[in-house]
């Protein structure tokens, strides 16, 4: 079966994510997940709530998460795809086109998005 990898950062960890990385892990045998570190999202000018290391731990108790890798760097990709074998690259339908020059390393899919949930409208009311 395949190998399946996605990145993403994770914080306030809730359904929608929980439906993407199933629904990820559904498509393969190994499940992924490269979890942006704090510094990678300074550099993106996301902020987490949740420490990298407080997020590693929540995706690790997932039994269908394999394996958490970090991602410190936008063109780390490439290198994952080839170090871990991965034939599946999956993010979420919003990102759709941003990885498509992946498809020369794996299959990339875009997965739909659980509606009416986000990190971002978490972070909005609090």
């Amino acid at each position: 079966m395949a190998t399946i990898i996605t990145y993403g950062t994770f914080d306030f960890f809730h359904y929608g994510h929980f439906e993407l990385l199933s629904k990820a892990k559904n498509l393969g045998s190994k499940l992924i997940v490269g979890l942006s570190t704090d510094d990678f999202n300074q550099q993106k000018n996301k902020y987490s709530i949740l420490s990298f290391e407080k997020r590693k731990k929540i995706l690790e108790s997932l039994n269908f998460v394999n394996l958490v890798i970090p991602e410190i760097n936008w063109n780390q990709k490439i290198n994952d795809i080839q170090k871990y074998n991965v034939d599946i690259f999956v993010m979420g339908d919003d990102w759709t086109g941003e990885f498509n020059y992946l498809e020369d390393y794996c299959q990339v899919i875009y997965l739909p998005r659980t509606d009416k949930i986000s990190t971002s409208l978490i972070k909005e009311l609090l």
